[in-house]
C-alpha cells in the first residue's frame, strides 16, 4: 500500500531560501553570561583554507582515547580586531532600542572604505555622564584589518560584539578598550568549543533536484524528468509556501554549525608549501578550527561562543600539522 502521506521538502528552519543581505554574519544570540570577568563573546577570522593535524585524543569515552588521531583542520587568518567604538542599548518592548554610539577620536584610515565615517568623532559628554540604570546593554564595535592578512584587500567589515558580565562592568571594559586591539587568546581559549557562523558558498539559481533532493521522474513519465509533477492540490486553490519545491537560489546564506572545538591558537603564521590555493599565506595569528566551517576561502567567519555546549575547555595536546603542498 502507498504511503499516505509525504513530507514537505526542505527544512523550514531556513526560510525563505533567499540570498544574505550582507558577505558577513552579525552576532545577535549569544549565552546568557553574567561572569565576573567581562570578556567579548566573539571573534572573527578569514577562512584560508583546510590542513590535517595529528592529535592525542582525550575524550576518556572514546574508542581512541589515549592515541594519536589525524583529523582535518580548517585554518582561520585571525588577525587583531580594532575597538572603534561602543553602542548602548535598552531595552524595549519589541527589543533592544539603541540609546547611543561612542567612537574614538583616532579612527583606522581604511573605515571610511565601508561606512561613512564620523565628521567629528569624539565621546559625546551626554553619553559618557550618562546614567547606566537605564541601560540593559552595551556593545562594542570593533573593526577587520584586512591590510595585515593575507587576504590582500583593504575594505575593512564593521560589527559589533556583545560582552558578558552586568552593565557596570561592560562599560567600564568598552572604555578600557577603546582604541585598543583585541586578539583571539583574549576571546577564546586552545581547545574551547565554539559556534561558527558563516555566509555559504553561493551557487546561483538551481533547480529542484539540486536545490531540495527531489528524484528524478522516470524516462517514460510524461513531462520533464528534472521537474516535479505538479504544485499542489485543487483544494486550496494556492500554493502553499515552503510545502512545494521550487527552484530558485541555492547558497550565499548565513548558516551556523555548533560545537567546533578549537584545536590550536597559534602566532607567527602558518604556510603550506606553496602557500593555500587561492589565499596565499597566514602571515601572524591563526586558529586551527576541528573540520568544515561554512562559505569558501577569503570569507569571514565569525565564532561566538557555544550556545548548546555546557562543558569546560579541554587541552588539545597536538604532535604534527601538515604543511605538505595543497598544489
Amino acid at each position: 500500500m502507498a504511503k499516505s502521506h509525504r513530507p514537505r521538502k526542505g527544512s523550514r528552519a531556513f526560510w525563505p531560501r533567499k540570498r544574505a543581505k550582507r558577505i558577513f554574519p552579525s552576532v545577535k544570540s549569544v549565552p546568557d553570561s553574567r561572569d565576573d570577568n567581562v570578556a567579548p563573546l566573539a571573534f572573527a577570522g578569514y577562512k584560508a583554507g583546510m590542513t590535517s593535524v595529528s592529535y592525542i585524543d582525550n575524550r576518556k569515552a572514546s574508542a581512541n582515547s589515549g592515541k594519536e588521531i589525524v583529523e582535518a583542520v580548517t585554518v582561520l587568518d585571525c588577525q587583531p580586531l580594532s575597538v572603534i567604538g561602543m553602542k548602548l542599548y535598552r531595552q524595549g518592548e519589541r527589543g533592544l532600542v539603541s540609546e547611543g554610539t561612542v567612537w574614538h577620536e583616532n579612527l583606522p584610515r581604511d573605515l571610511g572604505r565601508a561606512l561613512d565615517v564620523p565628521k567629528k568623532p569624539h565621546m559625546k559628554k551626554e553619553l559618557v555622564d550618562k546614567k547606566l540604570d537605564g541601560l540593559s546593554e552595551i556593545r562594542i564595535i570593533v573593526s577587520t584589518q584586512p591590510r595585515g592578512s593575507g587576504i590582500g584587500k583593504k575594505k575593512p567589515e564593521v560589527f559589533e560584539i556583545p560582552l558578558s558580565g552586568d552593565v557596570e562592568k561592560q562599560w567600564a571594559y568598552a572604555l578600557e578598550r577603546l582604541g585598543k586591539e583585541i586578539l583571539p587568546a583574549d576571546v577564546f581559549a586552545q581547545g574551547e568549543v565554539v559556534d561558527v557562523k558563516a555566509v555559504s558558498k553561493g551557487k546561483g539559481f538551481s533547480g529542484v533536484v539540486k536545490r531540495f533532493g527531489v528524484k528524478i521522474r522516470g524516462r517514460k513519465h510524461g513531462g520533464k524528468r528534472r521537474l516535479i509533477g505538479n504544485i499542489g492540490s485543487r483544494t486550496p486553490a494556492r500554493v502553499l509556501p515552503g510545502a512545494i519545491a521550487m527552484a530558485g537560489q541555492l547558497g550565499f546564506q548565513t548558516r551556523t554549525e555548533y560545537n567546533k572545538k578549537i584545536l590550536k591558537i597559534g602566532e607567527g603564521g602558518i604556510v603550506p608549501r606553496g602557500g593555500f590555493v587561492n589565499y596565499g599565506r597566514v602571515p601572524k595569528n591563526y586558529m586551527l578550527i576541528q573540520g568544515s566551517v561554512p562559505g569558501p576561502r577569503k570569507r569571514l567567519v565569525v565564532l561566538r561562543k557555544a550556545m548548546r555546549w555546557k562543558g569546560s575547555p579541554a587541552p588539545v595536546e597536538i604532535k604534527h600539522v601538515s604543511l605538505e603542498p595543497q598544489q
